[in-house]
């Protein structure tokens, strides 16, 4: 009867324990991949029963992973307009999207001699940006590039380099494989070669803000609600802020 006991409390044990953690599946943006990996490391510190799986990608990507019913609790853009696509098919927890965080966008790419602008990017051969149908920052480059009236110029020559997410157009700057890139000012200070040629003009295109929400999924975890609540501690402010990201105060 002894041993019996011994083997079945540790089997109790490991179920007690396995039951009190909880698994996070967080969505984000790419371009707060390294903001979020040390938000996460300061929440896990403080709540240890929290496994965080994070899915760094394209924001539209992201958003039709989770149409599609792939595992999501948390979920981060890098525009509005796909967490509304999100809210509208009632993928979103009621009264949880709320934006914490803005950026710029800039454009990179080797130290050049004369400034460069954005009326003088058709000089240039190839032009990396995400793309506008899935990535914010395409979007966003986009708009720019239009307002200043060469998108379909560039376009039409195929200058254009289609990049899956601002990290893959960072990265094709950074390798000097492309000649220059649209990618967000928080991007551009990781970089190790590449570096800032100019700033876009922020009346070029919509103010880039990062709404943060819930899916219904999340709104039951007690763990997804927590890091939810501590997006807005002044411990992710802080460390958002390290990263180039303008927070509310």
């Amino acid at each position: 009867m002894k041993i019996k006991i011994l083997i079945i409390v540790p089997v109790l044990l490991f179920f007690t324990v396995a039951a009190s953690a909880e698994t996070v599946y967080l969505s984000a943006a790419a371009s707060m991949t390294d903001a979020l990996k040390e938000i996460i490391t300061g929440f896990t510190a403080i709540r240890h029963a929290a496994q965080i799986r994070p899915n760094f990608a394209s924001s539209g990507s992201l958003a039709k992973q989770i149409e599609q019913g792939a595992p999501g609790d948390v979920y981060i853009s890098a525009n509005p307009e796909w967490m509304r696509y999100l809210v509208k098919q009632r993928l979103i927890a009621p009264g949880t999207d709320r934006i914490f965080a803005y950026n710029k966008l800039v454009f990179i790419g080797e130290k050049r001699s004369v400034p460069l602008t954005l009326d003088k990017l058709a000089e240039l051969e190839r032009i990396a940006l995400g793309s506008p149908q899935s990535a914010p920052a395409g979007q966003y480059a986009k708009q720019a590039l239009e307002h200043a009236g060469v998108y379909a110029l560039l376009a039409k020559q195929r200058k254009l380099v289609m990049a899956k997410d601002v990290r893959q157009a960072l990265l094709y700057a950074d390798r000097g494989e492309v000649d220059g890139a649209f990618v967000y000012r928080t991007d551009a200070l990781s970089a190790r070669n590449a570096e800032i040629l100019f700033t876009v003009p922020d009346n070029f295109y919509d103010r880039v803000a990062y709404p943060l929400g819930l899916t219904p999924a999340g709104a039951k975890n007690t763990s997804a609600k927590a890091l939810y609540e501590y997006m807005s501690s002044p411990e992710a402010k802080a460390v958002l802020k390290k990263y180039g990201f303008e927070v509310e105060k």
